[in-house]
């Protein structure tokens, strides 16, 4: 366990490797799930505000459940999630060519035409942050569903927190990410 501030860091980040192979899961963290993605208070009215912006990408089961319900409801734990589809895909996925599930805020951000790149929960992932009273968690999600992405980051040698580093930096600044860097420098010095 490292500690940084008021957040208390799994040492999973540092030890395990990790690198989305999206054409081997095919997008699957999207889909499958018992929830939306977790929402920040800002977010859900950021996603409100970027909708038209990806309404065309969205498929037609997506526009239906968000003009029933909206772009989150309030789940079983009382946290505000991105709504889903058939207790499934998020409403914000579409599909490529090759059948990988993908975001459509991301598209539209990398494209240029929004400055949100995606909720910050989505970003982190396969990491995930827990809010306490006193102090934050921040663990490192393992899922038979990303095994090919664990593979692949030992074989490039990436560790979880810096295939993350963007990110990270996103949620918790970058004086934060280098006092963890600097933590797992010496980690690995052992």
């Amino acid at each position: 366990m490292i500690q940084i501030e008021d957040t208390l860091i799994s040492s999973d980040l540092v030890e395990c490797f990790f690198h989305c192979a999206p054409a081997r899961c095919k997008g699957e963290c999207c889909i499958e799930g018992e929830a939306g993605a977790p929402l920040e208070k800002d977010e859900f009215n950021i996603l409100r505000k970027i909708l038209p912006a990806v309404w065309d990408a969205l498929s037609p089961e997506a526009k239906t459940v968000i003009n029933r319900q909206g772009v989150g409801y309030i789940d079983a734990g009382n946290d505000i999630v991105t709504s889903i589809v058939n207790g499934k895909n998020c409403v914000f996925t579409y599909y490529d060519t090759d059948g990988i599930c993908k975001c459509a805020i991301e598209k539209a951000y990398n494209e240029g035409r929004i400055n949100f790149v995606k909720p910050v929960s989505c970003h982190l992932y396969p990491v995930r942050v827990t809010q306490y009273r006193d102090y934050k968690a921040v663990n490192y999600h393992r899922w038979k569903v990303c095994r090919a992405a664990e593979i692949l980051g030992e074989q490039k040698n990436i560790p979880v927190y810096r295939f993350l580093r963007e990110p990270l930096i996103r949620k918790f600044g970058e004086e934060w990410y280098n006092a963890l860097d600097a933590c797992a420098k010496e980690y690995f010095k052992k």
